[in-house]
């Protein structure tokens, strides 16, 4: 097997899982997905439609609510009390980021934790993070990176893993998964002295502190698994966008060490949405009792 992890190929093949899934409880109803996009930025449109694309794709159905970039935080929160009070919708997804003159941490807080499908309300992190306790749902990006390394056969439990970046989104949420699965965790960030010292010991490495290619292969160890959440983009004049896209990771040379990489692009990038919808379909199936 390629140490190479193929996210995309994960990513289609867990698509194709949720899409049968999906057709056994036709007689119960459509899983739904419900987004709210404040204003129209081209970034977020282009992510917004691939949402859309793969819920079509596997027979799930989505609702975008585009409200004007001039919508203040009561006509937002109220649009998601009715999303929350609504049995046609499983999921809610404020589409980030928000404009500046709206209240983030306001907002978000409204969505109820039974369709928080991003899994960043309070009460799925803590339960997240609390021994015992399973949140209703956990970060979409995180929970793509523990599919990835499961779906590669890679042993989790008591190992060193070591996660670069402590950011709500990605760093904290994944290491407290990777607690959850019993590995040892080292969480490095914008003040950790001499990074490289805890990335030698690791057994285990997840990035996401989008720095491109910081992590070299003299950092690590032989046999290291990399999980690269990084996108950075760096001058490229071979490229007619004059640009490439890289993580982290020096991708090349760690590749020549590494048990298991991920690539840039290709790897984490396509597990975010898949993650998204197998959190809509589990919201569909508790809401429904199955």
């Amino acid at each position: 097997m390629s140490n190479v992890i193929d996210g995309k190929r994960i990513s289609q093949e867990m698509l194709r899982e949720i899409e049968q899934e999906v057709k056994s409880y036709s007689d119960v109803g459509i899983p739904g997905l419900a987004v709210v996009q404040v204003g129209g930025r081209e970034d977020s449109n282009i992510y917004i439609k691939k949402k859309q694309q793969a819920c079509m794709d596997t027979g799930m159905s989505s609702t975008i609510h585009n409200l004007d970039i001039d919508t203040n935080d009561k006509d937002v929160c109220e649009l998601i009390e009715r999303l929350n009070d609504d049995s046609a919708v499983n999921g809610i997804l404020v589409q980030l980021p928000l404009p500046s003159h709206l209240n983030d941490e306001k907002i978000l807080s409204k969505i109820s934790y039974l369709k928080d499908v991003d899994g960043f309300h309070s009460r799925n992190m803590g339960d997240l993070a609390m021994d015992g306790r399973t949140p209703s749902f956990a970060p979409c990006t995180p929970s793509g990176c523990i599919e990835l390394l499961r779906r590669h056969n890679i042993e989790m439990m008591g190992k060193h893993a070591v996660v670069v970046g402590k950011s709500n989104i990605v760093g904290l949420p994944m290491a407290l998964l990777l607690m959850k699965e019993m590995a040892t965790v080292t969480v490095c960030h914008i003040e950790t002295k001499d990074i490289r010292q805890h990335l030698i010991m690791a057994d285990i490495v997840v990035s996401a502190c989008g720095q491109a290619q910081m992590i070299k292969r003299e950092w690590l160890k032989e046999g290291v698994v990399v999980i690269d959440v990084g996108i950075n983009s760096i001058p490229d004049a071979t490229k007619k966008r004059g640009y490439r896209l890289v993580g982290d990771v020096d991708f090349e040379n760690v590749k020549e060490i590494a048990r298991a990489i991920t690539p840039v692009p290709g790897g984490v990038g396509p597990m975010t949405v898949t993650m998204l919808l197998r959190n809509t379909l589990e919201g569909f199936k508790r809401q429904n009792g199955l």
